[in-house]
């Protein structure tokens, strides 16, 4: 019984082992020549201003999740639009629907003042 699951050990094992070389790859062959100017900080072309461990504001990421979100349910849309003519009118009835509910949100979202920058 035991023996069916050594292939399936085998193989995570093997798989465990190949991440870790090629993530470490670089690291153990690669050139090692670090300067001044490659260890700086790269602002675009620009001079840094202030040091790499500043806080950001959490509007930053606050914006950041609400596109992730709204991005991620209107990708929903594609397969229906696809499918259209052949799923019927009740699939477009439940479509509008999502799309009522997504307006909702983002009205919503406007309201508590999550895409005003300060």
């Amino acid at each position: 019984m035991l023996e069916n699951y050594i292939p399936m050990a085998l193989m995570m094992i093997v798989a465990l082992v190949f991440g870790v070389i090629m993530a470490n790859m670089s690291k153990w062959v690669g050139p090692k020549r670090p300067t001044k100017e490659k260890l700086s900080t790269y602002e675009s072309g620009m001079q840094p201003i202030g040091t790499t461990k500043e806080r950001v504001s959490i509007k930053y990421y606050l914006v950041g999740m609400l596109f992730i979100i709204f991005d991620i349910e209107l990708i929903f849309l594609y397969p229906w639009a696809v499918t259209y003519d052949k799923i019927g009118a009740f699939a477009l009835t439940q479509m509008f629907l999502f799309i009522g509910l997504l307006f909702i949100a983002y009205i919503y979202v406007v309201k508590k003042g999550a895409l005003e920058w300060d």
